[in-house]
């Protein structure tokens, strides 16, 4: 019992959150947990780094490095990567927003925000609520902050989660297509290229369209789609076969009527 109490005497010595860690005499206790903090984060000693940033915001509220603590709590907690860490990013990340709204680092407040929803992204077949708020808050990005040195990145992230929506909405499509519902196929198809023109795998979404299109006796609505796959795609697993039904098409229009 006295080994184990001794034990926790130490520990909580050790414990960051301590004062006594700021040596004696420091004439810039902030600065001194502030270093300490971004040394932990840096090799990923999340929850070390998070108490150096704490003790800052907390007891420091009038420090030049308190803001920069905060954005550190929140990198530790998306380094933690967990969903419940990856919830209290977010929150981190807000409230920095709200505190510090012209601060030079609020560009990276908002990604980071966007990131935390963008890792907890689920599969295209599955729930697509973080995928929407990941959308959301990238695109305030892009939105808020135009001349960011982080929008390619940015950018790049945006791109893969409105892919991943569009691929949700994609394949309600085939299924309605495999279903034989043509109908319902050919809307969500146009309703997906309307809302996302520039979705990476619309070969398949022309494609698909294309084919509902045929099935409903709308071939010369059909065409242009298959034609716009091919000028879009030089590679594509849809490209010969939407080249022979361009042809087929093309050939049909051409036959005039029987009794004409």
């Amino acid at each position: 019992m006295l080994v184990a109490l001794a034990l926790l005497g130490i520990a909580t010595a050790c414990s960051p959150g301590r004062r006594g860690l700021v040596p004696p005499g420091t004439t810039e206790p902030d600065r001194f947990l502030f270093e300490k903090g971004t040394e932990a984060l840096t090799g990923k000693k999340w929850l070390v780094a998070r108490e150096y940033f704490k003790q800052i915001t907390e007891t420091y509220t009038q420090s030049p490095y308190r803001p920069d603590a905060k954005l550190g709590i929140g990198d530790t907690y998306l380094g933690e990567g967990s969903a419940e860490a990856l919830v209290l990013a977010i929150n981190e990340f807000k409230e920095f927003l709200s505190y510090y709204p012209t601060s030079p680092r609020a560009d990276y407040a908002q990604y980071k925000a966007g990131l935390a929803h963008f890792r907890q992204m689920r599969g295209p077949q599955r729930d697509q609520s973080e995928t929407r708020e990941a959308v959301k808050e990238l695109q305030a990005f892009v939105d808020r902050y135009p001349n960011s040195s982080l929008m390619s990145e940015v950018r790049a992230k945006l791109r893969e989660a409105r892919d991943r929506l569009s691929e949700s909405d994609y394949l309600v499509g085939v299924f309605y297509f495999k279903q034989r519902w043509y109908p319902g196929a050919i809307d969500r198809f146009k309703d997906l290229l309307k809302t996302d023109p520039a979705y990476t795998g619309r070969d398949a979404v022309y494609f698909y369209l294309a084919e509902s299109l045929v099935k409903v006796k709308l071939n010369a609505e059909a065409l242009p789609y298959l034609e716009k796959l091919v000028e879009e795609f030089e590679r594509s697993e849809f490209l010969g076969e939407a080249q022979r039904r361009i042809t087929e098409l093309k050939a049909q229009a051409s036959v005039k009527p029987s009794g004409s």
